[in-house]
């Protein structure tokens, strides 16, 4: 059935580097659509409707809108919170107050739990709105979808500063190590196999969340790598666990959402670092670095599949809820070839498959305790697109 008022965007949670570029998709496809009559953001998300912070972005320019899509981070701004059912029928209220009837939420899987929260009441309360999470996370740890926007981008920062990383360890030897954003999922630190491309290149050790993670294995891993490169670089993502299940590192932070802090300070960084000193020796050569959130904000490092595939989402989220056969749900990714023959497809599923649930790395992708199988690449690379090489001198010797 067809359904004629305004939509509303909002974007939630982590920022991308290309989660603009949905925003825009949407935008550009609702200003088109005759069932849309305006196009309404949300300031910080879902607080913005609760504070009826909101802006129209019907009358942006073409030129501003393509601007702000190549602009890193939430344009709309973001917000982390859980909203109370109390909290839902007033953001319900203005929906009604504005005669809302699309609204449109990017983020991750806690925006996708909030979209399904609003949607469920809204049925309930017999409030005509088509609700649509569109998917973003540089976590990639949605289900459903193939890959989530946002993903490649992040992949590709996290690729290519392992790869220089790998260069300056290798100009002064020693141990370093890298804390990668991943809470319960590896995806992102799994990219970093892509700086690999001698035998001798780090990452030497890459440690996923997936696997149980053991302080003494991690200074045997080390010990043995110093063995036989005579340096050592570490990849790790920030979910890093023991067997009792409990993060490397606690923090009594969390948001409304219950997700403990790991990604504010080096603190996981500094531990593994003291680690390896006291058991290797106080003189080792020892440094640590927490990428934190540089890596889903960093102006001009982005993958053009990425840009292309969050346009996209936010464009079909527009098309599939003004179609009028689905009410509500989800967009997600399809992937339909591989390796150069890589293309993507569009779909929607229902919001509950996406809600609060994680994806884990499959374990086809993950080769034992401590790095990622080849496999993996066939999976990143179309993903991520072309990176820069590191070159090295021959090292003719004299005389040779």
């Amino acid at each position: 059935m067809k359904l004629r008022g305004n939509a509303l965007i909002g974007q939630s949670g982590g920022p991308t580097t290309v989660i603009n570029q949905s925003l825009v998709g949407l935008v550009e496809e609702a200003v088109r659509s005759d069932e849309i009559q305006g196009v309404y953001g949300a300031v910080h998300g879902i607080q913005g409707i609760l504070d009826e912070n909101l802006i129209d972005l019907g009358r942006e320019s073409q030129e501003t809108l393509e601007a702000v899509a190549k602009t890193p981070c939430a344009a709309l701004r973001s917000v982390r919170k859980k909203p109370t059912r109390e909290e839902c029928e007033a953001v319900l209220r203005v929906l009604q107050k504005h005669d809302v009837r699309y609204f449109f939420y990017i983020g991750g899987n806690d925006s996708a739990e909030t979209a399904h929260i609003l949607n469920e009441l809204a049925v309930a309360e017999s409030y005509d709105v088509r609700l649509f999470h569109v998917p973003k996370t540089i976590d990639n740890d949605l289900r459903v979808t193939d890959h989530c926007p946002g993903y490649g981008s992040a992949a590709k920062f996290v690729a290519q500063a392992i790869a220089g990383d790998s260069q300056d360890n290798r100009s002064l030897p020693g141990v370093k190590i890298d804390i990668i954003m991943g809470r319960h999922a590896g995806w992102l630190t799994a990219a970093s196999l892509l700086a690999r491309r001698y035998e001798d290149d780090g990452p030497h050790l890459i440690y996923l969340p997936e696997r149980v993670f053991s302080l003494d294995a991690f200074a045997g891993d080390v010990e043995r790598m110093l063995s036989k490169h005579g340096r050592c670089l570490v990849a790790a993502s920030e979910g890093i666990h023991g067997a009792d299940g409990k993060s490397m590192l606690e923090s009594k932070e969390v948001d409304s959402h219950g997700n403990v802090q790991l990604s504010g300070t080096g603190a996981l960084g500094d531990l593994l670092a003291a680690e390896v000193k006291a058991r290797l020796g106080s003189k080792l050569r020892v440094r640590a670095d927490t990428f934190g959130y540089l890596q889903r904000s960093f102006l001009g490092v982005y993958s053009e599949v990425d840009a292309a595939e969050a346009r996209e989402v936010g464009r079909t989220a527009v098309k599939i809820a003004t179609a009028g056969e689905v009410p509500h749900g989800s967009i997600y990714i399809q992937r339909l070839g591989d390796g150069a023959e890589y293309s993507a497809g569009f779909d929607v599923t229902e919001l509950a498959n996406v809600a609060k649930e994680t994806r884990d790395v499959p374990d086809e992708y993950i080769a034992g305790d401590n790095d990622v199988a080849p496999a993996f690449l066939d999976y990143v690379r179309p993903l991520v697109g072309e990176m820069p090489v590191a070159a090295r001198l021959s090292d003719f010797p004299l005389g040779g």
